[in-house]
């Protein structure tokens, strides 16, 4: 044996596992190093503040000291006299709201993707309402809908119809704050609506017209199914927006007249300023259960149905 043969081989036939194992180790942790700012803002914003409300809901607390009580801040709550009124009130406004949403976003979404000349200012106005604070649509709403000195009253005198007091009539409160929350939020769809639009390629719509089809056929055939996956965002989070939305309803109507335009969250609000704070977190616990037992379902039934379009 030679002497180079004795030496130590480094030539780039040797393996060099530990080296590359190394190597290979830290080339892969490096990504998940990335993870940790977001992990530790998710897990102090929303896990600590969940399982803490979890068990403060079992009590009667305040700034200072707890008492444990078990499920009877739940079964208070369940016995509120307007819970039903609250919990039917929750859902007709985040069925009316996200299907107002989806059907005024697509039509305004084929508008805005079509050859206008003033199309990128109307989109900027279609999209300014969402830039607008909730609290400050609803007082002007507010002022807006009065019965004798409100400006939509006013107009429809002009035309000959007499119009009633909006928000403090039962019957068309809760629909008046709907209508506004449309209002407000219909930007948002319109943007998902136009880049699913914008995004379905060109050649289906050239293959209609080859076939003699007209603007409906376009519509019908290409653009109602390929922007599926827009309806199905808008419908998952206009919806779940619908059922947790507090802050419009609160600063049009405060619930009333009487408990009539009601929501979940309003209710617990109203727990919250008698300072019933254990049960006002159990209300809060009860709302995000029900609101995850509506969105997951939907969610998946959304989701297959987008798979198989």
């Amino acid at each position: 044996m030679t002497r180079q043969d004795a030496g130590p081989r480094t030539g780039p036939g040797v393996a060099q596992g530990p080296r590359r194992a190394r190597t290979t180790k830290a080339r892969s942790a490096y990504p998940y190093a990335l993870y940790l700012p977001a992990a530790i803002v998710y897990l102090v914003i929303f896990l600590v503040p969940t399982v803490m409300a979890f068990y403060f809901a079992l009590t009667r607390w305040t700034l200072f000291d707890s008492t444990f009580v078990g499920l009877d801040n739940f079964r208070d709550f369940l016995a509120e006299q307007n819970l039903r009124i609250g919990f039917q009130n929750t859902l007709i406004y985040a069925v009316v709201t996200s299907g107002l949403k989806v059907v005024l976003g697509l039509l305004l979404g084929v508008l805005l993707t079509s050859k206008l000349k003033l199309r990128g200012f109307l989109r900027s106005v279609v999209f300014f309402p969402v830039l607008v604070s909730t609290v400050a649509v609803g007082i002007t709403f507010s002022a807006l809908l009065r019965p004798d000195t409100g400006l939509v009253n006013r107009a429809l005198a002009l035309v000959g119809i007499d119009g009633g007091d909006w928000l403090g009539d039962a019957t068309t409160a809760l629909l008046s704050v709907a209508l506004v929350d449309v209002w407000k939020g219909v930007g948002i769809a319109t943007v998902i609506y136009i880049a699913g639009i914008m995004s379905i390629p060109p050649e289906y719509h050239q293959a209609v017209a080859v076939d003699g089809g007209g603007a409906w056929h376009r519509f019908r055939h290409v653009t109602l199914p390929l922007s599926w996956p827009a309806t199905y965002s808008v419908i998952i989070l206009s919806f779940i927006g619908g059922l947790r939305s507090f802050d419009l309803i609160w600063t049009m109507t405060r619930g009333g007249p009487g408990f009539t335009s009601d929501t979940i969250a309003s209710i617990i609000y109203k727990q919250y300023q008698a300072g019933f704070f254990g049960l006002s977190t159990a209300g809060n616990v009860l709302l995000f259960l029900i609101v995850t037992a509506i969105a997951v379902p939907l969610n998946y039934f959304l989701g297959k149905r987008q798979v198989t379009a």
